[in-house]
């Protein structure tokens, strides 16, 4: 199987990926370092790649954009706002 969707949770030093197949099959989750991500993303083939919206979205999304060169450029970003409730992004 390969990678078709990977969710990159993006921080200050540590990243969290988490990859799926085209039928929704988990077959990546990944705790990479900040000097890890383009490295990663360098040996990966082709996929679509989500970020959530933030400040540093923008350049992650540009830098991971050179390695996939296309002709129509896609960000996906989460969107709206925090839903209020439990504050933890893992639980």
């Amino acid at each position: 199987m390969q990678v078709s969707i990977v969710g990159l949770d993006i921080a200050k030093q540590v990243f969290q990926l988490h990859g799926v197949d085209a039928n929704g099959n988990v077959l990546l989750r990944k705790r990479l370092r900040r000097n890890q991500v383009l490295g990663f993303f360098a040996n990966l083939p082709r996929c679509l790649v989500g970020l959530e919206a933030c400040g540093g979205a923008h350049y992650w999304a540009r830098a991971i954009g050179t390695l996939y060169p296309s002709d129509q450029p896609r960000l996906v970003s989460s969107g709206g706002p925090a839903s209020g409730g439990e504050r933890s992004e893992l639980g």
